[in-house]
């Protein structure tokens, strides 16, 4: 089960909250970037693109906990750059877990065997390490060899500790469908508590531009990746909604949600969601209220929105959706 019944409790009480209020925009997940540093330079990224004098800055604790008030979302995604780097993250998780959000700290592990005490294990804590294949193709992602038996060596210390561990990986053009039902297999076999998969996002600074999915090979590769899962033949915990892998088959049909999983980092709040550098608020009301929200999504027309379908868009919608009484049976299974 890759979301446990508390955190699914808590996010479907938020939701049903939002409906029955009558808000229409509403953040799902922070994600929060209190930096952009990071000790890789994965040519697919396009967070480490940023000027030496933004990379050296940090968010302090304070900004954090007044980001996660403002915005109010039940959960946190700290992406980066590489977080473990941040000196004072250990401080950032646990006031944030005082405050009752549920914590996604995303690392590709270098770090984290070594700073696994700094933490303690607690139900709104989880460990998200970067996996996008078994080694060869992993350390090829990552242009660095032996990053991938360092990450599992770290997911293996982490959960002898007892925390909770999930994996995220970005599909690229070129990945191998086999290769990658295999990889699920390890991952299940080493007891990863869930899987998260997305395909790739062709940021504008990434400086690998080759091998970003447009939306038809999305959906074909997604299909092939997941077919035995789908046939009922693998138990793969995937940490998703189903909705979610039913759209990224091409099952379902959905527009974006950009709002629902804004974006905080050291320049402020990104607009107009955590893919696109179109400029930075102040606030998150501003960005909530002063988005022209119109001109993005791919009804929209928008070409740097047409291929993408990646989780933080559309997994909030995916999440809403459920709550339509056609899909709730669907969409609650995977959790028991």
């Amino acid at each position: 089960m890759g979301i446990e019944l508390k955190q699914a409790f808590e996010i479907g009480k938020y939701l049903v909250t939002q409906r029955l209020k009558g808000n229409k925009k509403y953040p799902l997940v922070l994600m929060l970037e209190p930096l952009f540093r990071c000790n890789l330079a994965c040519s697919g990224c396009g967070k480490i693109q940023h000027p030496v004098e933004i990379l050296k800055q940090n968010l302090t604790p304070e900004q954090c906990f007044k980001a996660a008030e403002e915005c109010g979302a039940p959960v946190v995604s700290i992406p980066g750059g590489e977080p473990l780097l941040h000196p004072q993250i250990d401080e950032i998780v646990k006031g944030l877990i005082k405050r009752r959000k549920f914590i996604y700290l995303c690392t590709n592990g270098i770090l984290l065997e070594k700073s696994l005490d700094k933490f303690t294990p607690s139900p709104y804590l989880t460990f998200m390490i970067h996996l996008d294949g078994m080694r060869e193709w992993h350390d090829k992602c990552v242009d660095r060899k032996g990053v991938f038996d360092i990450a599992i060596k770290a997911i293996k210390a982490a959960k002898a500790k007892g925390f909770r561990v999930n994996t995220n990986s970005t599909i690229f053009q070129g990945a191998n469908p086999q290769e990658m039902q295999e990889f699920f297999d390890y991952l299940t076999e080493i007891g990863v508590d869930g899987m998260q998969i997305s395909p790739g996002y062709s940021y504008e600074w990434a400086p690998d531009q080759d091998h970003f999915l447009q939306r038809e090979q999305t959906r074909a590769l997604f299909r092939e990746i997941l077919a035995p899962f789908k046939a009922g033949k693998k138990k793969w915990n995937f940490y998703h909604n189903p909705l979610f892998l039913d759209f990224l088959t091409g099952e379902k049909d959905y527009e974006c949600t950009p709002w629902g999983s804004p974006s905080y980092s050291v320049l402020g709040w990104q607009k107009p969601c955590y893919l696109l550098n179109e400029g930075y608020y102040t606030t998150f009301k501003e960005l909530l209220e002063d988005t022209d929200w119109s001109k993005y999504g791919r009804a929209s027309g928008n070409p740097k929105c047409a291929d993408c379908m990646v989780h933080c868009g559309y997994e909030p919608t995916a999440a809403i959706d459920a709550l339509e009484p056609a899909n709730m049976g669907r969409a609650f299974s995977s959790l028991f």
